[in-house]
């Protein structure tokens, strides 16, 4: 299932500010949002609200009430998409929470999510939890909002009309990289190029970037994404040549340019898919938007703004 650019980043914020608090502080503390009977405390929001900004971040007043009402919105979502998960009877399957668990885990080697996880002051148990509703409310928002998009042939050609502009592609190079860090390696690594030694298995031996993995393969690339010197050099050599040394503050680098593209205009068919795809996110944040409004409508929200 491809991300949701809109969910993502309020559920990727709560995922990992837990709401859940124990009995005694509950009791203790004063209530400060009710969204359809579910209920946050001030303690659970201030503990929550504090984990989202920088270690020793200075703010001003001003700037902390902003930020905190800020915060509040999205609690206020993430309660209202919660109701409406369980109104429409969704669940999470420990399949589907073992294998997000496993997702998420892959970015961090070894024990260091463990560690994240004591950093941010929350347990594993606490942290599945609130994978398990992250998943719940993604779940009825994909239900109630994704699943009823509909994209038209003629919405696709309508926009290309509009956009043609988007669909010029400047002239492109692709090219191989080889980073050493110092003269001598690239004096070195130069001659036994030159003496037919593949570009590919010394960028893989003995680059230092990390496009060795692949070779040096740095893609396709127009000019002003690079830097200059390297543009000035790709952009001027043919094809399968290797280039002189060039100097960059990363160390010394070699180049050979694999392909050329022309500069040209993608037709229709070229950018069919492409067109999809930014007409898919706009109507999701349309239709995310407006389905937040009517829960917001139909619901019952108590704030008590005197806590703030």
């Amino acid at each position: 299932m491809r991300r949701r650019t809109t969910v993502a980043c309020t559920l990727a914020l709560l995922l990992f500010t837990s709401l859940a608090a124990c009995k005694e502080k509950r009791e203790a503390s004063p209530v400060l949002l009710r969204v359809d009977g579910r209920t946050v405390t001030l303690s659970e929001f201030r503990q929550e609200f504090a984990k989202t900004l920088p270690p020793e971040q200075k703010l001003s007043n001003e700037e902390k009430g902003e930020l905190e009402r800020s915060y509040l919105v999205q609690l206020i979502d993430r309660e209202l998409a919660l109701v409406e998960a369980l109104r429409r009877g969704l669940e999470v399957t420990p399949g589907e929470i073992e294998a997000a668990v496993a997702e998420h885990r892959r970015d961090y080697p070894d024990d260091a999510f463990e560690q994240m996880l004591r950093e941010r002051g929350i347990t594993l148990e606490q942290w599945r939890q609130d994978l398990e509703k992250s998943l719940l409310m993604e779940k009825a928002v994909r239900q109630a909002v994704y699943e009823e998009i509909v994209i038209t042939p003629e919405e696709i050609r309508d926009y290309y009309e509009r956009h043609r502009g988007d669909f010029d592609r400047p002239a492109q190079v692709r090219a191989r990289q080889i980073v050493v860090g110092t003269l001598e390696d690239g004096e070195r690594i130069l001659a036994q190029l030159r003496q037919g030694e593949a570009f590919e298995a010394m960028a893989r031996s003995f680059s230092l970037s990390p496009d060795s993995e692949e070779g040096g393969d740095l893609g396709f690339f127009a000019r002003g994404e690079m830097p200059p010197e390297f543009e000035k050099v790709v952009f001027s050599i043919p094809v399968g040549k290797i280039s002189d040394l060039v100097k960059s503050e990363y160390g010394y680098h070699l180049f050979r340019v694999e392909e050329r593209r022309e500069s040209i205009r993608l037709n229709l068919e070229q950018v069919r898919e492409e067109i999809r795809g930014r007409l898919q996110a706009e109507k999701e944040e349309l239709n995310y938007q407006e389905w937040l409004r009517t829960l917001r409508s139909k619901a019952v929200i108590e704030i008590d703004w005197s806590l703030l």
